[in-house]
């Protein structure tokens, strides 16, 4: 089986943060970290080159495939911050739906939420859409 390449680092998280070209970009990479810190109580590290990560969890797929990744975080990329989320809030889904409805402009996958800029969304709603999903993986993946 292929190895894990996104596994947590020892780069310092305002290392990384202080090295990202654009102003809006750091800026906004610097909120979102102080959001995640509020919400997780946890201080970040540095899982792979690019994502911001805060806790960490083991899982197993169906296939066998196994790995441990952050909890929550996010990535200060070029064309949109993404922020990682559970993706499948199961019986608090329609809690979830109603915060993205409220959220602002964005964009959604299976467990990533893409926002071109911070000043599209309310950032209220964000942090709690971050505790939301923070709440629901440490109900589904206890420490």
């Amino acid at each position: 089986m292929a190895e894990i390449k996104t596994k947590a680092t020892e780069v310092q998280t305002s290392d990384f943060i202080a090295a990202i070209p654009e102003a809006r970009r750091r800026e906004e990479a610097s909120t979102i970290d102080a959001m995640h810190q509020r919400v997780t109580g946890l201080k970040p590290k540095m899982w792979g080159p690019s994502i911001i990560g805060y806790g960490s969890y083991d899982y197993v797929y169906d296939s066998g495939h196994s790995g441990t990744m952050c909890r929550a975080g996010f990535s200060p990329r070029k064309a949109a911050i993404t922020l990682y989320l559970i993706g499948d809030y199961q019986d608090r889904q329609a809690e979830a739906d109603a915060l993205f409805a409220k959220l602002g402009k964005h964009k959604t996958s299976k467990a990533c939420l893409y926002v071109n800029k911070l000043a599209d969304v309310n950032l209220d709603i964000l942090e709690q859409l971050v505790g939301l999903s923070w709440e629901v993986m440490n109900e589904r993946y206890p420490v």
